[in-house]
């Protein structure tokens, strides 16, 4: 028996070439071929290294032309393509006939990109009648809308490995689905979901199976990348997050040992960039701590660049794990602040405190950790001058600043509080679609201040060491630093001077609409200075 396990495309306005490895699959076939030795698994990425192609506006999206009007070529830029990422469905399902396979499995992860994993399964189908089982995050917080789709045979909730186990023990030998945990699937025009069952313990799983993978397809500074977990799961509940879909209310830990042999493993492949996607690293302090010790013991100084791309709860962190963190080769630091507003924080049910990531902030900038801090614009609760709040703050602090412009993510407590979500509502969550607005802010708002958040950015690059400057002076900087940054400087000034914001398209330069000065000049006068990530101040 032979499965074929596929990464599907994506459509949207961006991409990264990061974050993209297609970790669980790659965790599936390891589990099959641990318990089914004798069935043949391929795992296929069609995301990753098939390049872009630009695409039509859809109708979902048609209220996004005039902010994304212009191919900007300012670093103050946002979107202005849609984007095809990935193989054509054609083409994944022309190469699913060559593999002739009995059983295809399709990831469905992120909600706004469903249609794409539901196109693959149709051009497949057009082509060869086989079974079609989904799985992901989609699939757990939307099962019915999934498997009511007429090319979807079957689908998983929850982890994976062990009803996809079960399922194929039961596809070969023409066995009842009925007892297989997790399974959704359809008799005649009923759906049926079996009851949620245990998952797999870690000793039962195999290290994920990079086998089908390109060693160099998934890169971080020109070094081959691949992702590691240390755990599952997360025991925060914050109502924006949906991941307890997936891996339920527990919190667990591979042993170290294990973890360990994984990494010693990869690094004998080739990989020398460690991406641990944990949902929650640090959540055991000790256990990190020791983890990080191991890490400094077996590999010397600058030998491997570790990560955290998926962010690192600041609340678990100290000054002891910071120093080791940077030791074991750790650049740079992810925080997610989301809000420096308490009462926000509290809103959405996370554990986190100012103070503490203000303390977190000063420790690892004096150990040198470049940091990254995410804040999300559009809370729903929050006003204007929340959101404006949060950017000062970061604006004086020694960090780049991650804008997110919130979005209902199926399955979450809080999307629960809004009408039922419609198929265009769930294409639309996504950041780059600035789909939910309220009565304190406008769409016109969201859009301004990431442009805001990017021109602070901006200047944060300024490289004058640890001086003290004035803006004028920071901006000569850029304007000889090289070409972009001397575009930026002429278009700042004149947004300063004229009170306009301009695109840069190609020799010529045209107002963006929807950017609203007067909010920017709010954010802009109460900042009394610009702390770049240098070290240095820029007053203002």
């Amino acid at each position: 028996m032979k499965v074929v396990l596929l990464q599907p495309p994506i459509r949207d306005f961006y991409d990264t070439d990061i974050r993209l490895q297609p970790l669980g699959l790659c965790m599936l076939k390891a589990a099959v071929k641990k318990h089914m030795p004798d069935v043949e698994v391929v795992v296929k990425d069609y995301h990753q290294g098939w390049g872009r192609k630009t695409i039509a506006f859809p109708g979902e999206f048609s209220y996004l032309k005039d902010y994304y009007k212009y191919h900007d070529k300012s670093p103050f830029s946002t979107f202005h393509h849609l984007y095809h990422f990935g193989a054509g469905f054609d083409e994944i399902a022309g190469d699913a006939v060559k593999e002739k396979p009995d059983v295809v499995g399709i990831s469905s992860l992120f909600s706004p990109y469903y249609k794409e994993a539901l196109a693959c399964a149709e051009a497949i189908k057009g082509l060869i009648d086989l079974p079609i089982i989904m799985g992901g995050s989609h699939v757990s917080a939307r099962p019915h809308s999934v498997l009511q789709d007429p090319n979807v045979d079957y689908i998983v909730r929850g982890e994976g490995e062990r009803p996809l186990v079960e399922f194929l023990k039961r596809f070969r030998s023409g066995g009842a689905m009925s007892d297989v945990p997790n399974l959704g699937f359809k008799r005649d025009s009923e759906m049926i979901l079996n009851p949620m069952g245990r998952p797999y313990d870690y000793k039962e799983l195999a290290q994920p199976d990079f086998s089908d993978l390109p060693l160099n397809r998934y890169r971080l500074n020109n070094k081959p990348l691949c992702f590691i977990t240390t755990s599952r799961g997360c025991p925060h509940r914050c109502t924006f997050c949906s991941v307890h879909l997936t891996f339920g209310d527990g919190f667990r830990i591979r042993s170290l040992e294990d973890v360990m042999t994984e990494i010693k493993k990869r690094y004998d492949e080739g990989y020398r960039v460690f991406d641990f996607e944990d949902d929650n690293l640090s959540y055991n302090g000790d256990y990190f701590k020791k983890l990080l010790e191991n890490l400094i013991t077996l590999y010397p100084a600058g030998d491997v660049q570790l990560v955290a791309m998926n962010g690192i709860s600041y609340m678990s962190l100290d000054p002891e794990i910071l120093r080791l963190m940077k030791k074991a080769g750790f650049n740079g630091l992810n925080l997610s602040l989301v809000s420096s507003n308490a009462a926000t924080l509290k809103r959405f049910k996370r554990p986190h405190t100012l103070d503490k990531y203000l303390e977190i902030v000063k420790t690892a900038y004096d150990l040198g950790l470049e940091i990254v801090t995410y804040q999300i614009l559009g809370l729903p609760n929050e006003t204007l001058d929340d959101m404006i709040e949060t950017v000062v703050l970061l604006a004086g602090l020694p960090v780049l600043i991650g804008v997110s412009i919130f979005y209902l993510t199926p399955g979450s407590a809080i999307a629960e509080e809004f009408p039922d979500r419609t198929k265009v509502d769930i294409v639309r969550s996504r950041s780059t679609a600035m789909a939910i607005v309220t009565d304190n802010f406008k769409r016109d708002d969201l859009f301004t201040l990431f442009i805001t958040a990017r021109i602070i950015n901006f200047l944060k690059g300024v490289k004058a060491g640890n001086e003290v400057l004035g803006l004028m002076e920071a901006l000569e900087v850029e304007k000889e630093s090289d070409k972009r940054g001397s575009l930026g400087a002429d278009i700042l000034k004149r947004l300063l001077e004229e009170k306009r914001l301009y695109a840069a398209t190609g020799n010529d330069i045209r107002v963006i609409p929807g950017f609203k000065t007067d909010l920017f000049f709010r954010v802009w006068n109460k900042m009394p200075f610009i702390f770049t990530r240098s070290g240095a101040r820029i007053n203002l």
